[in-house]
C-alpha cells in the first residue's frame, strides 16, 4: 500500500526527514514548558529536524489516585497555545474522552490518542471528527496488524491522516518489549510510523506505586527503531528527569538530546 503522508502544520510526518515529536511528560508550568519549548526548538534548528513539541495537560491513567496529573484541560491548552505562538512550533498532546477532542483540536495541530485508548471507537471517531491528524499508540496489547482497524476507523470519520506510534508490548507482569517487526507491519497500511523510544522503556508498575523504566535504554531503542525505519520519533523530555513528577524514569535528560540526534542522523 503507498504511503500517505501526515502534514502537521508545516511539518510532514512521513516525508523524506526524520521528524522529532518530543518535550515533558506533562505541563508543570508555563514558564518550564516554554522553556524546554524553545531548548528543542534551538536544538532541532542546528540539526535541520522537523519538530513537533509534546506535553500533556493530563496524565489520566496514573498508578494512584493522588499522583499528579497535570494542569488540566483549560490551563493546560493556554500553555500549549503559547508555545505554539512563541516558538511557531506545531503541538501535539493527548486526548482523553470523545468531548475533549473539539476543544483541543482548537489548539493544537495533531490530535494523540493514549495507547489504553487505541480501540476506543468512540474517541477515535470524535477526533477524527475534527479534521486534525491523528497519531495513535499501539496499545501494550495489540498486534501491529490489527491496528489496520484503527487506520480504518480514522480514515471513515475524516481524520486528516494517521500515524501509528509503537511504544512496547507487555511481557509478563512488569515490562515491556519491542518488537520491531512490527515498524514496518504498520507502516504497510499505508501510514506513517513512529517510535516512542521513551515509553518503551517503562516498567509497569516497578517502583511500588509508580511505573519503573530503565532511562539508560531509550538511545538503544531509538537506534534499533531508525535502523529498521520510521518517519518519526517520539522522545519525552525533561532538564532534570529525577526530579520530574511523571515518568521520570523512561525521560532522557535535556542535555542527552542532541548527541543522540546526531547520531541518529548519521545512521539514517
Amino acid at each position: 500500500m503507498n504511503l500517505h503522508p501526515v502534514q502537521v502544520g508545516a511539518v510532514t510526518i512521513g516525508g523524506p526527514s526524520l521528524v522529532l515529536i518530543a518535550g515533558p511528560c506533562v505541563i508543570e508550568g508555563r514558564a518550564a514548558t516554554l522553556d524546554i519549548a524553545h531548548a528543542l526548538a534551538a536544538t532541532c534548528d542546528a540539526l535541520g529536524i522537523p519538530l513537533i513539541f509534546k506535553a500533556s495537560f493530563d496524565k489520566a491513567n496514573r498508578s494512584t489516585g493522588t499522583a499528579f496529573r497535570g494542569p488540566g484541560l483549560d490551563a493546560g491548552l493556554e500553555v500549549l497555545a503559547a508555545v505554539r505562538e512563541a516558538t511557531g512550533l506545531p503541538v501535539t498532546t493527548d486526548v482523553h474522552l470523545p468531548h475533549q477532542a473539539a476543544p483541543i483540536a482548537a489548539v493544537v495541530d495533531l490530535l494523540q490518542v493514549p495507547a489504553f485508548l487505541c480501540r476506543q471507537t468512540d474517541l477515535l471517531l470524535a477526533c477524527a471528527a475534527t479534521g486534525r491528524p491523528v497519531n495513535v499508540k499501539k496499545g501494550q496489547f495489540m498486534a501491529p496488524e490489527a491496528m489496520g482497524a484503527v487506520v480504518e476507523k480514522l480514515r471513515a470519520g475524516g481524520a486528516g491522516g494517521t500515524v501509528l506510534t509503537e511504544r512496547g508490548s507487555s511481557f509478563g507482569h512488569g515490562d515491556l518489549v519491542v518488537d520491531y517487526r512490527g515498524l514496518p507491519a504498520m507502516r504497510a497500511l499505508g501510514v506513517p510510523v513512529c517510535m516512542d523510544a521513551t515509553h518503551a522503556c517503562q516498567q509497569p508498575p516497578r517502583l511500588g506505586a509508580s511505573t519503573g523504566g530503565l532511562r539508560a535504554m531509550v538511545p538503544t531503542l531509538a537506534r534499533a527503531a531508525v535502523a529498521v525505519g520510521i518517519d518519526a520519533l517520539f522522545l519525552e523530555v525533561h532538564p532534570d528527569p529525577d526530579r520530574a513528577p511523571c515518568d521520570g524514569s523512561n525521560m532522557l535528560p535535556l542535555a542527552e538530546l542532541e548527541p543522540l540526534l546526531r547520531g541518529l542522523l548519521a545512521l539514517r
